[in-house]
């Protein structure tokens, strides 16, 4: 058989994956399409369910440290009568953002505007105090808006901050349950040690933040928390896990963890840089 006759014989099977005829693929891409159907079906369904949700009233007077100095919880709506939160993983004691924060937050310079001109405000918060943020912020080329809640109990509050001590005894509720959260685990899990250290500090200092985001309405000058979702509940929040999830290998996270912040990746972000769409940005 020729090198050429070789390459054009249909195979079976590719790096254990089944080779089929155009036709075969067309019909088992219908069937999947009915799967992703039901599951966009049952995502509008679940956003309705959401924003049929109670509303609980915020009277705590709030006040973050931002851009335009100190602002209560009402003011970080800035005319607008929706606000989203990201409750971004930056502790005082860290010397950098939480990598998984960051890869979420890398989108947000994109499509903020976007929500602003919704009357949907979007924020980042975290517990750093706010000169630490802005450096960090400078580092990574973020725009958006990032208030330090340092001085006040508004992480604590909505869970998404906790003391060693709580830790110690177990006390730690983080989405909607006491404990069995892997960054709840004594020793911690070898990931949570190597994201602590990319922050510059312990795993008990490190798990003392966790991620989150949560959302308020403003009316009558009355701010409401609407809704806040943890932990694989913001998955859908993470832009390129919606793209790798179309990948052939998809995720792909055999190895660990295997992403960094954006500046970190060396040769990876070369390789990235070096195609054809980074050319013609260049250009």
């Amino acid at each position: 058989m020729s090198t050429k006759a070789a390459e054009t014989e249909p195979r079976t099977q590719r790096r254990g994956h089944k080779v089929v005829s155009k036709e075969e693929w067309i019909a088992a891409r219908k069937e999947l399409l009915a799967a992703e159907k039901a599951h966009t079906r049952r995502g509008d369904e679940l956003a309705r369910l959401r924003q049929e949700l109670p509303w609980v009233r915020i009277d705590k007077d709030y006040r973050f440290d931002t851009d335009e100095g100190k602002a209560s919880l009402a003011d970080l709506f800035r005319g607008c009568s929706q606000l989203l939160i990201y409750h971004f993983m930056f502790g005082p004691e860290y010397a950098a953002g939480c990598p998984s924060c960051s890869a979420i937050a890398d989108s947000f310079n994109g499509f903020v505007i976007h929500l602003a001109n919704h009357d949907v405000m979007l924020w980042a918060v975290s517990r750093a105090p706010f000169a630490k943020l802005q450096t960090y912020k400078r580092r990574m080329g973020w725009t958006f808006p990032w208030a330090s809640s340092f001085n006040n109990d508004f992480n604590f509050d909505f869970n998404v901050s906790f003391t060693q001590e709580q830790q110690r005894q177990g006390l730690v509720d983080y989405n909607y349950q006491r404990g069995g959260h892997a960054m709840d685990a004594t020793p911690p899990p070898e990931p949570v040690a190597q994201f602590a250290a990319t922050c510059g500090t312990d795993a008990a200092t490190y798990t003392c933040e966790r991620p989150g985001m949560s959302a308020f309405a403003l009316e009558d000058d009355v701010v409401y928390h609407t809704y806040s979702s943890y932990a694989r509940g913001l998955d859908g929040l993470w832009v390129m896990y919606q793209w790798l999830d179309r990948a052939p290998k998809g995720r792909n996270e055999t190895d660990g963890i295997w992403w960094r912040r954006h500046d970190e990746y060396g040769t990876l972000t070369q390789k990235a840089d070096s195609c054809c769409c980074g050319a013609e940005t260049r250009a």
